[in-house]
């Protein structure tokens, strides 16, 4: 994968974060593990998994909307029709699930 092909969720990430969801794949997901590795209650390592869902997925949305809006900046600037831009858009929230 190419540095310009790394979503920008990832890259909003910062150390810490990037750390841990490494841990937490090597360590098949398990969150008793991560808990024993950080030396911590497994509450606060479901606390801390949530808010880095939560950060994901604004960086997610966000991506979206910089999405939606450069297909409508193409209709605008009559790149391309309003009709194809709606079944760009479609199918671009159905694939990402936000259909």
């Amino acid at each position: 994968m190419n540095r310009e092909e790394v979503p920008n969720w990832i890259l909003a990430l910062d150390k810490e974060s990037v750390e841990f969801i490494r841990k937490f794949i090597v360590n098949s997901g398990s969150l008793k593990n991560i808990a024993k590795i950080y030396d911590v209650s497994y509450p606060t390592v479901r606390s801390k998994l949530d808010a880095l869902i939560k950060k994901i997925e604004l960086n997610s949305q966000a991506e979206d909307l910089e999405f939606v809006h450069m297909i409508k900046n193409l209709v605008i600037d009559e790149k391309l029709s309003l009709e194809t831009a709606k079944m760009i858009i479609d199918s671009y929230k159905k694939e990402r699930g936000n259909a």
